[in-house]
């Protein structure tokens, strides 16, 4: 059985002052006390210097065309594709800063998929 542990998809994102504001914010939070940062997000920075934030699923809910992360605010998806497959657990939303804007991609585990005594 091939199962691939875990996948990663770049989703096209609509950033609104706000969020960017939210995100600036917790940004300079966690420079100043990384304690600071609410359960379930975690921030660190990448060999390049770019911030990287990591939302747990206990913070974030998908809806159909966003994402809402408590606490920051919400991301407006574009497109209507699903953001994972159905029955995919273990996800995790990842923001980074890039040069050429924020990066936005969800991390999850397909579901598991048995073929056991079919013909």
């Amino acid at each position: 059985m091939n199962h691939a542990k875990s996948r990663e998809v770049v989703l096209a994102i609509k950033l609104t002052a706000e969020l960017i504001d939210g995100l600036e914010a917790l940004r300079e939070g966690w420079r100043k006390d990384p304690s600071s940062i609410p359960r379930g997000l975690s921030c660190s920075e990448s060999k390049e210097g770019q911030f990287v934030l990591s939302a747990a699923e206990s913070v974030f809910t998908t809806l159909p065309g966003a994402c809402v992360i408590k606490g920051i605010g919400a991301i407006e998806l574009v497109g209507s594709d699903p953001v994972f497959e159905d029955g995919a657990s273990s996800k995790t939303l990842v923001l980074r800063d890039t040069p050429d804007g924020w990066r936005f991609s969800v991390k999850y585990v397909p579901p598991i998929v048995r073929e056991r005594n079919q013909k």
